[in-house]
């Protein structure tokens, strides 16, 4: 049988600003400030389309991303969707490979931020400098992710501003004549700059590994990577094309601070004090939030046994301390040995190839055709987007040369010796990848199935699922007798081949072949029998309470023998049209979520009729139940009409309770004293009528 388990989550408090803010914090930084001086010794004024260019492979992996996040809303981010689609050799090259590459990244931003301190204090060294940020952001983030997401926030806000007015007093002054020979550094040169900047882009999908601790995700990742992205590119853009303009071109080649010299010649030394703060909260902004992202690889990891179990333990304040140690540690050691190039490079070689990977990672969920891969956003143009992301990031690795590629090669090596020394003995699961397999009669792995179903439980009903309409509509059994479970399947069967195109027959069959495939999860004394037909039109349910219990039989789901015999109190038959399987799922993880609630089997024993029966399926922000009587609020809705009454948005009066017997509700139906009401929706508008109706 499925078990249902709980597990220590990380808590969710990133809010759909949070998510833009780290998001375009981790990309408005090093690629602007530092970046053009360093690309421009390549390309020359050509920085321009590089800048362009590098946006290009980005693009379909940050909607492969996207899909991947909202399906498996889990940290880590890019090392749990490839450890689950490729199974745990590449979770550990992706793994250790993006945390290292993240690190890297942050280092490059404190270097970046030294050197526009120097600016201010020419006498101080960068290294300290970094240093000590390095630890004050590990500090910061041990205090939880909403601390260092209202971080985000303000500095994020204080360099769009900044920039703006950069951007808006720069392309005035732009000289047309500082673009002449634009092309002179070859379309080699200009792809290798692509492949540099690269990196600049790259922090806009680093969120994901964050999308755990992020409130309802399937809204607001895609929302704010999106937004994000787009100021990125408009930004870079018009931002380089102002510094190729104000700067002679040898200028710019030779510099390290290449806003805060163009700032100089447009507003004086006025703007150089604003842009290089407008700097200094890029480079802050864009270490924080890789701190906070880079921490959570090493938690991921360790949950799955590919790192030691002492990186995810949660500190008092509900985050990876261990982790978060770590990973700083490992910034300040790498701010000792690389430069800012070599970071570069390195860094966006790795990057390349992982999101190469995220896109094929699409391919495999997609053909693997596992009900329970369930994304909130679907990532358009499959599968040419994919391949275009496939293709690209590869392309570019090429033309950066033979360093870059070195390093990536060197670190998938040593990857891979970690893996058969470390992890293959400790893990026993495989990926998605295998559920294509089984399609061609090899091998398949159930445990991602389960895992996929927990998210589904995790994640709850999207926008337009029927499942409170569904409760109030279902057929409620109530048993006094004991009995043993094939013979509550027929019972149940009678009653549903009256609202569904099956026989009594042909429902008890499945049911009773589903339940000894081990099909029909039991948790808490609770079993949920379900399948789909193709003829249906909407989900049907029937809900039966057996005070005395039921007997029911529990089958090893990969051997199919009878392993024990449980007595459940409450039996939910869920049967769902074939074609939206996923909403299926959901429907079934609503259910287990709700069984799963301390307060269930009080609630579910003590309920006196089928209309509190169906209510206590329900979570109470979902439904209002409003007694109509002249001594209480609800006097006012005494002889109305029911089509007279004005209800909040999306609200609607599912059932009504009259003298023990449940009505129909319809719009001529008068109300009376004594009457009880129940009322679904959505739980803003629920608080609306509980404020106005509620004793």
């Amino acid at each position: 049988m499925i078990q249902l388990k709980r597990s220590r989550r990380l808590k969710k408090e990133l809010r759909l600003l949070d998510v833009f803010a780290i998001a375009a914090g981790t990309t408005l930084s090093a690629g602007f400030f530092l970046l053009p001086g360093l690309a421009a010794r390549l390309a020359g004024p050509a920085i321009v389309i590089a800048y362009l260019i590098a946006a290009i492979p980005l693009i379909p992996a940050m909607f492969s991303i996207i899909e991947l996040a909202t399906a498996m809303p889990r940290a880590g981010g890019v090392y749990y969707f490839l450890d689950r689609t490729l199974g745990p050799l590449f979770g550990t090259i992706s793994g250790l490979g993006t945390w290292l590459a993240l690190i890297l990244k942050v280092a490059f931003a404190l270097i970046g931020m030294g050197a526009y301190i120097q600016l201010f204090i020419p006498e101080i060294s960068i290294v300290p400098v970094a240093v000590a940020l390095a630890v004050a952001l590990g500090i910061l983030n041990i205090f939880g992710s909403k601390k260092s997401g209202d971080l985000q926030v303000f500095l994020v806000s204080g360099l769009l501003i900044i920039l703006f007015f950069f951007i808006a007093g720069g392309i005035p002054e732009i000289h047309s004549d500082h673009f002449d020979n634009f092309l002179d550094a070859g379309f080699d040169n200009i792809l290798a700059t692509a492949g540099l900047v690269y990196i600049s882009y790259v922090g806009v999908t680093k969120v994901a590994s964050l999308s755990e601790e992020i409130i309802d995700p399937e809204k607001n990742l895609p929302r704010g990577i999106l937004l994000a992205l787009g100021i990125a590119i408009l930004i870079y853009v018009l931002g380089t094309a102002i510094m190729v303009g104000v700067l002679p071109i040898e200028e710019l080649k030779a510099s390290l601070t290449p806003v805060a010299q163009t700032a100089d010649i447009l507003f004086g030394k006025v703007g150089v004090v604003f842009l290089s703060t407008a700097a200094i909260l890029a480079f802050i902004s864009v270490a924080n939030a890789g701190t906070l992202s880079a921490s959570r690889y090493p938690l991921a990891m360790s949950r799955d046994h590919i790192m030691p179990s002492i990186f995810r333990k949660l500190g008092r304040f509900g985050t990876p301390t261990v982790s978060l140690i770590f990973t700083i540690s490992s910034i300040v050691i790498i701010l000792l040995f690389l430069n800012p190039l070599g970071i570069a490079k390195l860094a966006s070689a790795f990057q390349l190839l992982m999101f190469a990977l995220v896109c094929f990672a699409v391919i495999v969920m997609r053909e693997s055709r596992i009900e329970s891969y369930d994304p909130g956003y679907y990532s358009p143009f499959y599968p040419w987007m994919q391949i275009v992301g496939i293709i690209s990031p590869l392309y570019l690795i090429v033309e950066m040369g033979w360093l870059p590629l070195s390093f990536s090669l060197g670190l998938i090596l040593i990857c891979i010796l970690w893996y058969f020394y470390y992890v293959r003995s400790r893990v026993g699961r495989t990926g998605a990848i295998y559920h294509i397999f089984a399609r061609l009669g090899k091998q398949r792995y159930e445990g991602l199935d389960s895992e996929l179903r927990g998210i589904l439980k995790e994640k709850g009903l999207r926008a337009g699922d029927p499942f409170n309409e569904i409760v109030m509509r279902s057929i409620v059994i109530d048993l006094n007798l004991e009995m043993n479970f094939e013979d509550a399947v027929e019972i149940a069967a009678k009653n549903l081949s009256t609202i569904i195109p099956q026989s009594a027959n042909q429902i008890t069959k499945q049911i009773l072949e589903g339940t000894r495939v081990g099909a029909t999860p039991v948790t808490n004394d609770v079993a949920l029998p379900h399948f789909k037909v193709k003829e249906l039109d909407h989900p049907e349910m029937v809900l039966m309470r057996a005070k005395n219990g039921i007997k029911i039989k529990l089958y090893d789901p990969l051997t199919h023998q009878e392993e024990g015999i449980q007595t459940v109190h409450a039996i939910f038959f869920l049967v769902s049209p074939e074609r939206n399987p996923t909403q299926h799922l959901r429907m079934l993880a609503q259910i287990a979520g709700r069984v799963d609630e301390d307060n269930f089997k009080i609630d579910w024993h003590s309920a006196k009729d089928e209309h509190q029966l169906k209510e206590v399926l329900l979570h109470n922000d979902n439904f209002i139940s409003i007694f109509i009587s002249t001594e209480l609020k609800s006097k006012l809705l005494v002889g109305k009409l029911i089509k007279d009454l004005k209800l909040p948005e999306e609200c609607l009066i599912a059932a009504l309770l009259r003298e023990g017997h449940i009505i129909v509700p319809k719009g001529n139906t008068l109300l009376m004293q004594n009457d009880r009401i129940t009322i679904i929706g959505e739980p803003k508008s629920i608080n609306e009528l509980k404020n106005i109706y509620g004793e």
